[in-house]
């Protein structure tokens, strides 16, 4: 069990990670951009809250076979597939939780407004200082909430890591395939002590986030 919670909280963690560096410029490019491509895009980053966890776990579970021809280059490395495997679930993880990095911090962006980096613009500051200097600070409430959302999500994923990962014991299961497998073996208090843990977690991140807009609602005032 201690092996499965470790998976899953690594899973979560190296999400969350990858995800605020990745969804940052995506975000900031959504929230600036005044080209009409960028609502395509976002249309794109959203994808994931409509479709079925399977859908999403299926193509890239096909991406990362060893006919796919994404995986073709890592041949000649000894890598065929990424298909269950800890690195598969992370990519899958990435395109799954995607929205729930970038929404955040796009809010945050577009909230700043132009005034403030027009000001730095004046004091001398170039595109990337402005963005790290002033942007960046005043998006910090976007950082924390898009932190807690994906790090929640990848901890609730499903659908998505079963597809790519298979659960296999001590490499790709996490506590939401282990419940799954626990009902199937009929082992409803096992399932009951999980399923009642993550609802717990799942109250206890909403709480934080709350407590997070509340302080900074207030802080903002």
């Amino acid at each position: 069990m201690d092996l499965v919670i470790r998976t899953t909280a690594e899973l979560a963690a190296v999400t969350t990670i990858l995800l605020l560096i990745l969804a940052t410029p995506l975000a900031w490019w959504l929230a600036r951009a005044r080209h009409w491509s960028k609502e395509v895009v976002g249309a794109l980053v959203s994808l994931p809250l409509i479709l079925p966890p399977t859908v999403i776990g299926f193509y890239v579970l096909v991406a990362l076979g060893p006919e796919s021809p994404l995986m073709a280059p890592l041949h000649p490395f000894g890598i065929r597939t990424l298909a269950f495997t800890f690195e598969g679930l992370v990519i899958g993880s990435l395109f799954y939780s995607l929205p729930f990095a970038v929404q955040p911090l796009r809010t945050a962006f577009e909230l700043i407004g132009d005034r403030p980096l027009e000001v730095a613009a004046t004091m001398g500051a170039g595109p990337l200082d402005r963005f790290v200097t002033v942007a960046m600070p005043l998006a910090r409430r976007g950082f924390l909430s898009a932190a807690i959302l994906v790090f929640a999500h990848t901890v609730g994923e499903f659908g998505v890591v079963l597809m790519i990962g298979g659960a296999i014991p001590g490499e790709t299961e996490v506590l939401s395939t282990r419940i799954y497998q626990l009902v199937e073996s009929l082992d409803f208090a096992a399932a009951h002590r999980i399923a009642g843990g993550l609802v717990v977690f799942a109250f206890v991140t909403l709480l934080l986030l709350l407590l997070v807009e509340r302080r900074w609602s207030v802080i903002e005032r």
